[in-house]
């Protein structure tokens, strides 16, 4: 009986640091959710890559990391944001992603971005933006 209790202690012990990176890994930096939420384009911007596919409403095209903030900066001057909550968050191999809901003055959008590996940093490579229709 000692040996099972023993053997499950060091299988746990083994285990936990493994499902705790994988945790870790699939977190998105607080900094983009925060960015979303307050509309602000130039803290969002430390996050992309230096190319950046972008999906905003009637926009859709790969962008240089300044043009991408730029066109976001309009987007958030137009849509003055309110609130952003990340709903479901993923990863696979280099990547991870988020699919939120982004509350504006005039209406609720549907964010979707995706982050991949570059050296030892997570970059954005690609934002969608739509509008929601469904609340």
């Amino acid at each position: 009986m000692r040996f099972l209790i023993s053997t499950a202690i060091i299988l746990f012990t083994i285990s936990s640091p493994g499902a705790i990176c994988q945790e870790a890994q699939a977190k998105i930096p607080a900094g983009i959710s925060l960015s979303f939420k307050t509309g602000n384009t130039a803290e969002l911007a430390k996050y992309m890559n230096s190319t950046v596919e972008l999906l905003l409403l009637d926009k859709e095209d790969f962008y240089k990391k300044a043009v991408a903030e730029t066109i976001l900066k309009d987007f958030f001057s137009q849509y003055q944001a309110k609130d952003f909550i990340i709903r479901h968050q993923g990863a696979r191999n280099d990547a991870q992603y988020a699919i939120g809901n982004l509350s504006t003055e005039k209406g609720n959008f549907r964010v979707y971005f995706l982050l991949k590996k570059v050296g030892n940093n997570l970059l954005i490579h690609q934002i969608r933006i739509e509008a929601d229709n469904t609340q």
